[in-house]
């Protein structure tokens, strides 16, 4: 697929998932079929955005088919996205239970596809026995949509209210964070420092695929942002590129939490930024690719 127009698809399909235009459904579905795996998989996760704004079966009949694809990246997406669905993703229940177990699936796709099942078995349970779960923030009993659609995103249990508003202040911190993303890389990336851009030119230099500073995962119940994530190592790389002493106590939490959760984690310093390739070429090899 020509550049441009994967890049103006990947763009749209952001938009949709950001902005939450349920009426673009049917155009993110279409994307779902293009041959750029990255315009499938972020219409598949603009798709899981829409939960609770579109028609919950014809979603996940859409979404399905990408448990199959080719892309282990693809079929992530597609597995987070069915599973905030809740009760409805029943459908897609059996081909993600076979992800779970499947010896030949990457190890994150294989986690993934357990909580998956576990959200959407809950789900159902919950929509069969009229099981009581209540919001965190306002204790009243929530629904078996609800359940789904937070846990997915939040992997909180909130009512809609709640999630809207906690939605709503995390959505507004975003924008914060893509506004200072000014820096464009050789992938076409847009970073937030100098040394970003030196990790990202040389990951993209040596055909590594990576994330960048994804929206939200949780760590021992906590909110962070990686500044990378290597899917073929499962290895994080964190470029601690300030000094000041509040920023070294927020660095030095996040580093406890990977710590705690067992977490591969590859910190790299500003004092460092003249040899952060010559550090990776050190440091990289010692994580075998999957």
């Amino acid at each position: 697929m020509d550049r441009n127009i994967e890049k103006k698809m990947t763009d749209r399909a952001l938009e949709i998932g950001r902005k939450g235009e349920s009426a673009a459904f049917r155009e993110l579905v279409a994307f779902l079929k293009m041959d750029s795996q990255h315009v499938r998989r972020l219409s598949a996760s603009a798709i899981g955005k829409l939960a609770g704004l579109v028609d919950a079966r014809a979603a996940v009949e859409a979404l399905q088919p990408l448990l199959q694809d080719q892309h282990p990246q693809v079929r992530q997406y597609a597995v987070k996205a069915i599973m905030s669905f809740g009760a409805e993703a029943d459908l897609a229940l059996a081909d993600i239970q076979d992800m779970a177990v499947n010896p030949s699936e990457k190890d994150y796709n294989q986690r993934d596809a357990q909580r998956a099942v576990s959200v959407i078995r809950e789900a159902l349970r919950i929509k069969e026995e009229q099981a009581e779960h209540k919001c965190q923030r306002c204790s009243i009993k929530i629904t078996a949509d609800e359940y789904a659609r937070s846990m997915k995103t939040f992997q909180r249990v909130y009512c809609d209210k709640c999630f809207d508003e906690v939605f709503l202040k995390r959505r507004n911190y975003d924008t914060i964070v893509e506004d200072k993303k000014t820096i464009e890389t050789r992938s076409g990336t847009l970073v937030q420092s100098d040394g970003e851009r030196i990790i990202s030119d040389y990951l993209h230099a040596n055909g590594i695929s990576f994330r960048y500073d994804e929206r939200i995962r949780i760590i021992g119940g906590y909110a962070v942002r990686p500044d990378f994530y290597l899917p073929e190592y499962d290895v994080y790389i964190e470029y601690w590129g300030m000094d000041t002493l509040d920023y070294k106590i927020g660095m030095m939490k996040k580093q406890k939490l990977y710590q705690l959760e067992g977490k591969k984690l590859i910190s790299l310093y500003f004092k460092d930024k003249a040899r952060l390739q010559e550090i990776l070429d050190e440091k990289l090899p010692a994580f075998s690719r999957r």
